[in-house]
C-alpha cells in the first residue's frame, strides 16, 4: 500500500479522534441550569448569557401564561435569533408544588439540571416599624424559603448523580455598608446568605459545589426598586417623614454618584457566566460584583477566612472542598 495513503489515512483518524475528543469535551462543558426569578433583571440577563455560553437554561417564572407571557414571548424570540438553547419553564418559588413541577420538567426534558442558580427575590422600602410581622414574614417567604423550596425539589437529583452547583444571588448588604429603609430586604438576604455557607458545608461530601454571588447596589437596570412594595399601614409615616423626609431619594442619588459610569448590570450576568464556566475544583467560593465598593468584599474576606480555619480546627477541611462522585458540574 502506497506510504502516502497510509499517512492520510492516519491523518483522517486522527482529525476524526479529535472531532470526537473536542465534541465529548463540549458535550461535559455543556450544563443543563435553573434560574429562578428570571423574568426581568439579574435573571434575565443571566439566562440569557449562560445561554449565549452554550448552556442548555431554563429561566423559571411564575404566571408563565398570565402576567409573564410576553417575558416568556421575549425568551422564545430570542432563543430563536441567536439559535440558543433558552427555555422557560413554571415555577412560583412560593409553592413547593410548583418547584417540584418545574425540576421535574427539567429532569423528563433535559435529563435534570447540573446547576441552580438562586435570583429569586423582592424587596421593600420604608419604615421597618411600618412593616407588619406577616410583611416582613412575606420577604423572607420569598427570599429565603423559596431557595429551599427549589433545594427540595432539585438536591435529591443533584445528590444521586454525584456533582452539581447551587449558585446564590446574595447582596452586599448582608456584610456592608446599609441605608436605612431596608431592613426586610436585608435581613432576608443575610438569612439566605447563612443558609447558602450552611448547605455548602452539608453538601460538600456529595460532590455539590457551591458559590455565592454578591451584587452591590444597581440603582438601574433591574426591577428591584421600580417593583419594590411598601408597608400596607400608613399610620407610623407621618412620623418618620417628619425626620427622614427625601431619604430614598438622598441614598438613590448618593449611590449613583459613587458608581462608576460604566457600571452595568451585565457584570452580574458575567460573573455568574465566568463561575459556572469554571471548572469544577475551582470555582470560588464567594464573588463580589460591587462598583461602589460598600466594604462588604473585605468584612467577607475575614469572615469566609475564618469559618475555613474553623472547619478545620474542628477536623473537617474536606468540606471546603467538594469532590465529585460521578464526572462532573
Amino acid at each position: 500500500m502506497d506510504s502516502g495513503t497510509d499517512s492520510g489515512t492516519e491523518s483522517v483518524k486522527e482529525s476524526v479522534r479529535e472531532s470526537v475528543a473536542n465534541s465529548a469535551r463540549d458535550a461535559a462543558a455543556r450544563k443543563t441550569i435553573v434560574i429562578t426569578g428570571a423574568g426581568s433583571g439579574f435573571g434575565a440577563l443571566s439566562a440569557r448569557a449562560l445561554a449565549r455560553a452554550g448552556h442548555t437554561v431554563y429561566a423559571a417564572m411564575r404566571d408563565t401564561g398570565g402576567r409573564n407571557a410576553a417575558r416568556v414571548a421575549e425568551a422564545e424570540a430570542y432563543a430563536a435569533e441567536h439559535a440558543v438553547d433558552l427555555r422557560t419553564v413554571e415555577l412560583d418559588v412560593l409553592s413547593q408544588e410548583s418547584a417540584d413541577a418545574a425540576i421535574a420538567t427539567v429532569l423528563a426534558e433535559a435529563g435534570g439540571p447540573d446547576v441552580l442558580v438562586h435570583n429569586a427575590g423582592h424587596m421593600v422600602t420604608g419604615p421597618t416599624e411600618a412593616f407588619t410581622p406577616a410583611e416582613l414574614a412575606a420577604v423572607y417567604d420569598t427570599n429565603v424559603l423559596g431557595t429551599q423550596r427549589v433545594n427540595r425539589a432539585a438536591l435529591p437529583h443533584l445528590r444521586a448523580q454525584g456533582h452539581g452547583l447551587l449558585l446564590w444571588v446574595g447582596s452586599t448588604s448582608t456584610r456592608g455598608g446599609t441605608p436605612p429603609y431596608l431592613a426586610p430586604y436585608f435581613a432576608a438576604k443575610a438569612a439566605m446568605d447563612a443558609l447558602a455557607v450552611s448547605y455548602a458545608a452539608e453538601l460538600a461530601r456529595f460532590g455539590i459545589e457551591t458559590t455565592i454571588v454578591v451584587p452591590g447596589a444597581f440603582t438601574s437596570g433591574t426591577n428591584h426598586f421600580a417593583s419594590g412594595g411598601h408597608p400596607s399601614e400608613q399610620t407610623v409615616l407621618p412620623a418618620y417623614e417628619e425626620h427622614y423626609a427625601g431619604l430614598m431619594d438622598q441614598v438613590a442619588g448618593r449611590l449613583a454618584a459613587l458608581t462608576p459610569p460604566d457600571a452595568d448590570v451585565s457584570l452580574v450576568a458575567d460573573a455568574i457566566v465566568d463561575v459556572v464556566d469554571t471548572p469544577y475544583g475551582k470555582r470560588p467560593f464567594r464573588v463580589h460584583v460591587d462598583p461602589a465598593d460598600d466594604g462588604s468584599q473585605e468584612v467577607s474576606l475575614v469572615a469566609d477566612r475564618v469559618r475555613a480555619e474553623f472547619l478545620t480546627r474542628i477536623g473537617l477541611a474536606d468540606l471546603l472542598s467538594p469532590v465529585a462522585r460521578k464526572g462532573t458540574a
